[in-house]
């Protein structure tokens, strides 16, 4: 029998799989409109489908958890707004790398703002998962603007992790991703002001953005709310630097890259710091289980 923890994480890496299909079609329709405008019509429509279906769920939040979830969906809104304004500006291989320093900056803000004490497996882990990320994602990197704004985000980001990861509860989730959508739909907004949002060009950007607001938006906002309440920030960051192997994958299935040995290592890198924050903990407690009924078993 699967243990919550052990579902959350197959729901993080599906998620992540999600979102590393998306970087692509990001990069398209962001040649086509402009980022805060394709953001904003993503957002409204996740947002829309996620108050209708659940409008129950944020009805029952309490007005902590209400205001909780708006400044969640604020912070992360922020993030993607620096992201993608990023994106624009520099490689794709390169907006990966640095959205994924969140590893590094998770466990850090964790012990600052929550004083929680790590680990020497867990700081492993993320040296190894940043190790994995460059291999995967660099050839070089000029530090320009475009590298800030997705540095920056990768900050937003951890906040983001941090904070849902402290606040999230498992029968709060639905509610709690809806009011996240909503307040994510009004932050893209503001940033079309003052002439309000442009809509798509044309029917290719209007499926990307439609399977980018109902999959790899509301869906895997829900999947991200609910797992949290059952893994540790510093645990989700490492699981969820995942997404640049699966983008690396995909990229390599649809032929626009070819595999290579910077590829294979750098995925081995992501998966082994996985399995170190992961797995590692579920067999020592699985061992020591044993051990114990051994004992019981002897007296």
């Amino acid at each position: 029998m699967r243990t919550p923890t052990t579902l959350a994480t197959l729901g993080l890496l599906a998620m992540t799989a999600v979102w590393g299909s998306t970087f692509v079609l990001i990069k398209d329709v962001v040649g086509r409109m402009p980022v805060a405008d394709f953001l904003a019509v993503r957002f409204l429509i996740g947002a829309v489908v996620m108050v209708v279906l659940f409008a129950r769920p944020v009805w029952r939040l309490g007005r902590r958890q209400l205001v909780r979830g708006l400044l969640l969906g604020a912070l992360y809104g922020v993030g993607q707004l620096l992201q993608t304004w990023g994106l624009a500006l520099i490689a794709p291989s390169v907006s990966g790398f640095v959205t994924g320093m969140y590893v590094v900056f998770t466990p850090i803000l964790a012990m600052v703002l929550l004083r929680r004490r790590m680990p020497a497996v867990t700081w492993l882990a993320v040296a190894l998962s940043t190790t994995g990320l460059a291999l995967l994602s660099l050839n070089g990197l000029a530090v320009d603007m475009g590298v800030w704004l997705t540095l920056a985000s990768a900050m937003v980001y951890a906040l983001h992790i941090v904070g849902l990861g402290q606040w999230s509860r498992s029968d709060d989730a639905f509610g709690m991703s809806a009011v996240q959508m909503l307040a994510i739909a009004a932050v893209c907004l503001l940033a079309t002001a003052p002439h309000g949002p442009v809509w798509p060009p044309d029917r290719s950007a209007w499926l990307a953005i439609l399977y980018m607001a109902l999959i790899a938006g509301a869906g895997a906002l829900l999947v991200q709310t609910w797992a949290q309440s059952h893994l540790s920030a510093t645990r989700t960051a490492i699981v969820m630097t995942t997404e640049p192997v699966f983008a690396a994958a995909f990229a390599v299935l649809f032929g626009s890259d070819v595999l290579s040995w910077r590829m294979l290592a750098g995925g081995a890198l992501v998966l082994a710091a996985m399995y170190l924050v992961e797995l590692l903990p579920q067999r020592r407690d699985t061992v020591g289980a044993v051990q114990a009924e051994a004992i019981h078993h002897e007296v």
